[in-house]
């Protein structure tokens, strides 16, 4: 399978990472947290766990990234595992840097549209660029990308389909107005996602098979 840092030298592919890390942290802390618009995904999933389960975010967060990083390793690479952790523990600093310090409230409740098409744009550059670095923002992008190359489908078209899903579930808890917003915010974030991560690549006549890289020898070298 082809090399998934994209070509880029570390030093550039840990500023392309970061920097989607930190435009994702401040998206979902200034903009979905302070206009409560609410969460796809596998946040999306944890937040349903609490509500029908009871059962803290923290803990069915965790399950549900570790066995989809362990696939990754063996489909993706360690590398790939290595620059996707980097990410994660990022935007874990990143958002409790600004929970904690940052004074700026971006309120847009009144017009939740705005709040929606920026929570997609930003959303969308931001988790693309961290793509493009050879990495993922959190489990569910890994799958997102995983099913991509696998069935041949846009990842941005894959990150809709199942943000979708999940928000049609969280409606059991969550209020429509905020959801509907959410959706909307979700299907512009796939396709810039879609546009961040092709944009300047040659068009593949025929996408390779999904192939596990276990056996490779530059997989055992970590970015």
């Amino acid at each position: 399978m082809r090399n998934h840092n994209n070509g880029m030298k570390l030093p550039l592919r840990l500023t392309v990472i970061l920097s989607g890390t930190l435009l994702l942290a401040f998206t979902y802390y200034h903009i979905n947290y302070q206009n409560h618009l609410t969460e796809g995904g596998f946040v999306g999933l944890a937040l349903l766990g609490k509500y029908v389960l009871g059962i803290s975010p923290s803990i069915s967060t965790l399950l549900l990234d570790i066995p989809v990083l362990i696939i990754a390793i063996m489909f993706k690479g360690k590398s790939f595992v290595m620059n996707t952790v980097i990410s994660v523990i990022a935007f874990t600093l990143f958002y409790g840097l600004m929970e904690r310090y940052s004074g700026w409230v971006i309120d847009l409740q009144d017009n939740l549209p705005l709040a929606a098409l920026l929570s997609g744009v930003l959303t969308g550059l931001g988790a693309g660029m961290i793509l493009r670095g050879g990495g993922a923002s959190g489990g569910d992008d890994i799958l997102s990308l995983l099913i991509s190359e696998w069935k041949g489908i846009k990842v941005g078209t894959v990150f809709i389909l199942m943000d979708v899903i999940v928000l049609a579930l969280s409606l059991i808890y969550m209020p429509l107005k905020e959801t509907l917003y959410t959706v909307m915010a979700v299907v512009v974030a796939g396709y810039v996602i879609t546009l961040t991560t092709t944009l300047g690549k040659p068009k593949l006549n025929k996408v390779p098979k999904l192939q596990p890289q276990l056996s490779k020898p530059q997989d055992s070298t970590v970015a």
